[in-house]
């Protein structure tokens, strides 16, 4: 699409403008209206709901948004909640050193601070868990500081109005100056949502709705008709594939063997079934050798998980067994229960391979071997 007339400088205004008519509502924002008449954002749904979004998509976090509030409705009630319940709230949505940082960071502002966030960037930077983006999404959102705050549907938004040609991350510093620029100070923590949703919603990653964007008398990469050649992304490296092994063991009563992971490092304090010693870099045992005692262990295949960082593939074994073996550092949970424990997906995935209704509340033939 080509656009006619010269280029004028962006400002915020038409975007604003745009946002007070078409923003989402989204149970964590204080919408354009309500922030006209002076209602503020809550700084604690501000943080909880930017800590949740990272990596992770809006329709996924509502409802893990709303769930926390329900248990923990104030930073001191989340402050006070035992941490393997924090942890198995989380479950599913990943990079789970963000959970440990959720509670020592509510810790933080509770024990430290009398449960109010600061009000500046760098004082929420101080924070446990809070970088640049977070605390430049708090500062301008909850508190009105005029920050500059970059997520993807910013840097995509940013990238194309001024056709920056330089691949992320590279581009970053001059992305943030030219955010920077533009945010108002009247209004930053709506222009950042704005963008946010700009992104989210007009200028996509794959066929942008250019005709209906605010900026399209301003952006640069329209006029060169191509704006899904932006942002330029380095090139991907190729992801190391690792290998271990994860072990099921099922009693007649409806029992599964689990453990706590160590705090530190990958899935870090979150729940799992017995595991070889894999890790980021290094392969753990693939056979069923490995498994936590001697039985009648019986393959049940692969399972892959992708990380950030490289592909994981689990050999699966189960057993069924009449009754509990005790293990050490391990307990026996019902089957039932399963759902409510800090289990991250690639457990849930090694889980169901060899239980295939687990997490169903069907019954389950446990002494039925897997083809």
């Amino acid at each position: 699409m080509m656009t006619s007339a010269p280029l004028t400088a962006p400002t915020a205004k038409p975007l604003l403008d745009w946002y007070d008519r078409h923003h989402r509502d989204l149970p964590w924002r204080v919408s354009p209206p309500m922030t006209a008449r002076g209602i503020k954002a809550e700084p604690y749904h501000v943080w909880l709901s930017e800590v949740l979004l990272q990596q992770t998509t809006v329709p996924a976090v509502k409802p893990y948004f709303i769930n926390f509030l329900t248990r923990w409705p104030t930073v001191r009630d989340l402050a006070d909640a035992p941490s393997e319940d924090v942890m198995a709230a989380w479950a599913g949505l990943g990079y789970y050193a963000r959970a440990r940082n959720l509670k020592k960071c509510a810790e933080a502002v509770a024990r430290e601070h009398g449960g109010v966030f600061p009000d500046t960037e760098e004082g929420l930077k101080a924070l446990p868990g809070i970088g640049d983006y977070t605390a430049a999404a708090v500062a301008a959102i909850a508190f009105s500081r005029q920050a500059s705050v970059m997520d993807g549907n910013i840097e995509r938004v940013i990238s194309r109005l001024y056709a920056i040609s330089t691949p992320l991350p590279s581009a970053k510093p001059l992305m943030k100056q030219k955010v920077g620029v533009l945010t108002p100070a009247d209004r930053p923590g709506d222009f950042a949502q704005a963008m946010m949703d700009l992104g989210a919603t007009i200028c996509t990653p794959k066929r942008p709705a250019c005709a209906l964007c605010p900026f399209n008398g301003s952006c640069e990469a329209l006029s060169q008709h191509d704006p899904e050649h932006f942002p330029v992304k380095a090139a991907k490296k190729t992801k190391p594939v690792r290998y271990g092994a994860a072990f099921v063991a099922v009693t007649a009563d409806g029992e599964v063997l689990l453990r706590r992971r160590i705090e530190t490092g990958l899935l870090g304090g979150m729940t799992e079934v017995p595991t070889t010693g894999w890790t980021a870099r290094v392969d753990g045992e693939t056979s069923a050798d490995a498994a936590p005692f001697s039985a009648g262990w019986e393959a049940c295949g692969t399972v892959v998980h992708v990380f950030t960082h490289f592909e994981l593939r689990l050999s699966i074994y189960r057993v069924a067994i009449a009754s509990q073996i005790q293990t050490d550092n391990a307990w026996w949970e019902p089957v039932t229960n399963l759902v409510s424990q800090a289990l991250p997906t690639v457990m849930k995935k090694a889980i169901t391979a060899a239980i295939p209704l687990a997490f169903n509340h069907s019954p389950l033939a446990f002494s039925h071997s897997k083809d």
